[in-house]
């Protein structure tokens, strides 16, 4: 386990809440997409936005989204899909880790 949390956390961060202690990131690139690994230090609202479609799963914690105007809790284990263009927000626990994968390769930033 620790060998593959230090594969996670020696590739590139995002400018998404760099600087601040509510969030860890670490992401890797490509010209189809953008995955990131976020884990989330405290308890975080996510404003309601839209972009590109993104999936994601649950590793640990919990999220309650709200996507295109449902609102769900997911736990370990649970994956989501927000399509392209849908409304969504959250609610996030502290804690909370998930993968993120997003269609925009240029969804956030990388920072070296």
């Amino acid at each position: 386990m620790a060998r593959r949390l230090d594969l996670i956390t020696a590739v590139c961060t995002t400018s998404f809440g760099k600087g601040t202690s509510i969030l860890g990131n670490a992401v890797i690139r490509s010209d189809a997409g953008l995955v990131a690994f976020f884990t989330f230090l405290k308890d975080m609202e996510l404003p309601t936005h839209s972009h590109g479609t993104q999936w994601g799963t649950v590793v640990e914690g919990e999220i309650e989204f709200t996507i295109g105007g449902e609102t769900k809790t997911y736990c370990a284990g649970d994956s989501y899909t927000i399509p392209a263009g849908v409304e969504h927000g959250a609610s996030i626990k502290a804690g909370t880790r998930v993968i993120d994968v997003f269609e925009e390769a240029d969804r956030y930033a990388v920072i070296d």
